[in-house]
């Protein structure tokens, strides 16, 4: 960018609408990112985490009978996502995860080669932006976790440079087991076991940057559709 300034200043360009325009470029070069950060989710990987997240709040309630359709469905999702191509093949300890969220307590990394699925995302804006920016970042997060990615990528257009995208991905096979023993106590009328078995789940969440996505996780366009029911 130095570089063409200095050129405009030579040829006797005029300064500001081309920084008018750069800045337009610099724009739309940031909606762009967003979206391409957004394609890396798995539609499947998303659903199955939202399942998984109700019913463990049903089973922290102390019912059974109402979250076992929801542990089925994780199941059949998850299992559709690892057949898909947004899952990809790394050792957590080569992972590079985001300072924002930072492992549980007592979490060990893992140096084996495993299959990880895509199955959210969050986006982060400083405290210093503007409250407008704030409330869509707030509403992109929300639009995110029902799984409405293109919603959530119209809505942060008015964000664009000032936010950060982390993912949040999930070790497959592992994912699939806790779902597995979790719905074997919830069959078996054990809703404090099946929830701390849904919970190992969420301690075992791997945050990584935009960056990180760009280099190894797939681009799903608008490809991918969620399983259906």
């Amino acid at each position: 960018m130095r570089l063409i300034t200095s050129l405009a200043v030579v040829t006797g360009l005029v300064a500001a609408p081309f920084g008018a325009h750069a800045a337009s470029l610099r724009t739309d070069w940031e909606k762009y990112k967003v979206t391409r950060a957004f394609n890396h989710l798995s539609a499947d990987g998303q659903r199955a985490m939202a399942d998984i997240l109700n019913a463990k709040q049903i089973l922290d309630g102390g019912q059974t009978d109402a979250a076992i359709p929801a542990l089925y469905d994780a199941t059949k999702r998850l299992t559709a996502a690892g057949k898909a191509n947004s899952k990809f093949i790394a050792a957590e300890n080569s992972l590079q995860p985001a300072p924002q969220h930072p492992a549980a307590n007592g979490h060990v990394v893992g140096t084996t080669p495993v299959a990880w699925v895509p199955v959210g995302g969050e986006v982060i804006g400083s405290e210093t932006l503007a409250p407008e920016k704030k409330t869509a970042i707030s509403t992109a997060n929300t639009q995110l976790k029902a799984g409405n990615t293109q919603q959530a990528a119209q809505t942060l257009q008015v964000v664009a440079e000032d936010a950060d995208f982390i993912m949040a991905i999930t070790p497959l096979d592992q994912t699939l087991g806790a779902v597995n023993r979790a719905t074997v106590f919830t069959e078996a009328r054990h809703p404090k076991e099946a929830s701390a078995a849904l919970q190992q789940i969420i301690d075992n969440l791997v945050f990584v940057s935009e960056d990180f996505a760009e280099t190894a996780v797939p681009d799903q366009g608008q490809k991918q559709a969620p399983a259906k029911k």
